[in-house]
């Protein structure tokens, strides 16, 4: 994550996902600045004009996708506005997180600061009262095919502008308009073509995606963790991950795993104890894992650099350009980061894939001493068998949700919108995945540290054997059967709360040795 900045001009500064979530968790600022209220003024003045002229421009004075061609009168422009926020909130489902809808709103206001779409001044301050309220508005997680923008999603979260809707508030999910009246402030009016500019974007799609970018970086990050622990487990070779076979296929993630697992390996005596056996190579999900977790990383460099520009897009309809230029375009349409999304589900899915498959490997038994079952005494006891059961159902779940959603397209809007990207669906089952991944990632890591556990008194290197430590303060080795969930649950904790990255970055800087890869900025920056 970006951490130079203390504060963010919202339309004017470059934003990034790690940027977004700093300013949704409230540990970066936002503003609005005069030269961002200059832009927003003269667009509103161009739309005000467009209307005083009476030229047909969608959205301002005619009505909506299929009824482009139906003409509205001056007086009517609120009331139209007012119509379409009503109209088009048909969300369905469960609430989205509310940190999501944060970054939403967040995402928005940048993009209608940027004064290209003919929003007021006064909206946008309405906006940024909401981010630094945390007064988040509830937003239903089903109904946008992901075309004209994520139209339900937007609607939803901005009803409480006019007193209407729900919001998050407090810990509680409580009516808009009371949260409002309790706060002193009354529903604002909308002009011409606001109710549009708020409704057209990709917002709902890239708020997942910045999500999505987020927790796929650490599972990736851990995984290497993860992985390099049970090469130590299970006695695998380092020679897969030698930096001239990487050259000679030089994928940019292939070798920022590579050197991350050399550098986490580096100093071990269990290498070394193994040195000169006689096992010719290491099954797939040991040699491969710079060819497996690098071809994830290079899907999630490409959400990276896409959505990178998609924050920074304007995606609504019309975009106002100038007083006679006025450009009804598709720019809302969500299929570049769609497909960039379900490329992202695929990628994660593998990831907790390979590590299902290097689970059952330390269960086998096979020739480097280590008990089946990874106990000793089993038969009375089953080990950890069925913990196995678990990362196979979690892995087989996620291979079932790995159908690209952008594939599909459902004709809309009375075949106005006849093609549609399904990308709100793409984000939502990519962070679905994801979520298993950590659950899996889990299991491994409990599992590589009770591998890890039979290799001693051999040490392996500084950050493996604290990595086995951490583990060791929530986890106890296990010389019987006991209730695994509970062992699980905490796995799990310590894969969402980061702290595999956490504490290899504070050895780093105590051990002045680093895990800092030429590419670093490239995979661990976002």
């Amino acid at each position: 994550m970006d951490k130079k900045t203390s504060v963010f001009a919202y339309g004017e500064d470059h934003l990034t996902a790690g940027k977004a979530l700093k300013l949704a968790r409230g540990t970066l600022k936002g503003i609005l600045t005069d030269t961002a209220r200059t832009k927003v003024r003269a667009s509103a003045q161009i739309v005000a004009e467009i209307v005083e002229k009476g030229a047909p421009v969608y959205g301002i004075n005619t009505g909506f996708g299929p009824l482009c061609t139906t003409r509205i009168s001056a007086k009517d422009t609120e009331t139209l506005q007012v119509n379409i926020l009503k109209s088009h909130s048909v969300g369905v489902g469960r609430s989205i997180d509310p940190e999501i809808a944060r970054l939403m709103l967040i995402l928005k206001l940048h993009a209608l600061a940027k004064g290209y779409s003919g929003i007021q001044e006064a909206t946008l301050d309405r906006i940024l009262w909401h981010i630094e309220n945390e007064i988040t508005p509830r937003v239903p997680s089903q109904g946008s095919v992901g075309a004209s923008g994520d139209l339900a999603p937007l609607a939803h979260l901005f009803l409480p502008l006019i007193g209407l809707g729900e919001v998050h508030f407090k810990g509680k999910r409580l009516p808009a308009a009371a949260v409002l009246e309790e706060h002193g402030v009354s529903g604002i009016s909308l002009g011409p073509k606001e109710g549009l500019a708020l409704i057209n974007g990709t917002q709902f799609i890239a708020a997942h995606a910045v999500m999505v970018l987020e927790k796929m970086h650490a599972c990736l990050s851990q995984a290497d963790i993860i992985g390099a622990m049970m090469i130590e487990g299970l006695q695998g070779s380092v020679r897969p991950f030698h930096k001239k076979l990487h050259e000679v296929r030089p994928y940019k993630g292939n070798l920022h795993v590579a050197e991350r697992v050399r550098r986490l390996l580096k100093g071990s005596e269990i290498l070394e104890d193994h040195v000169n056996c006689e096992r010719v190579q290491d099954p797939y999900s040991l040699r491969c894992i710079p060819q497996v977790h690098g071809a994830s990383r290079n899907a999630w460099l490409h959400l990276k650099e896409l959505l990178d520009i998609e924050l920074n897009a304007i995606t609504d309809n019309p975009v106002i350009f100038e007083a006679d230029l006025a450009i009804s375009g598709g720019n809302f349409h969500g299929q570049p980061l769609a497909m960039a999304l379900d490329y992202a589900c695929i990628a994660a899915s593998e990831i907790g894939n390979i590590s299902d498959r290097r689970i059952y490997l330390a269960l086998e038994g096979n020739n480097t001493d280590l008990p089946q079952l990874l106990m000793k005494d089993t038969g009375l006891n089953s080990g950890y068998m069925i913990l196995q059961y678990t990362s196979a159902a979690l892995a087989s779940e996620n291979k079932s949700m790995c159908h690209p959603a952008s594939a599909d397209s459902i004709p809309t809007s009375m075949g106005q919108e006849d093609h549609v990207s399904m990308g709100s669906i793409s984000g939502r089952k990519a962070l679905r995945v994801i979520k298993n991944v950590e659950k899996i990632l889990a299991i491994e890591l409990l599992t590589a540290a009770q591998a890890f556990e039979f290799r001693k008194p051999l040490q392996s290197g500084w950050f493996l054997e604290q990595v086995h430590q951490l583990v060791r303060t929530r986890v106890s080795f296990a010389t019987e059967d006991r209730v695994f969930a509970t062992d699980i649950e905490e796995g799990i904790q310590l894969i969402r709360n980061k702290a595999l990255i956490r504490l290899l970055d504070s050895v780093s800087e105590k051990q002045k040795v680093s895990l800092r890869t030429p590419l670093y900025d490239v995979f661990e920056t976002f």
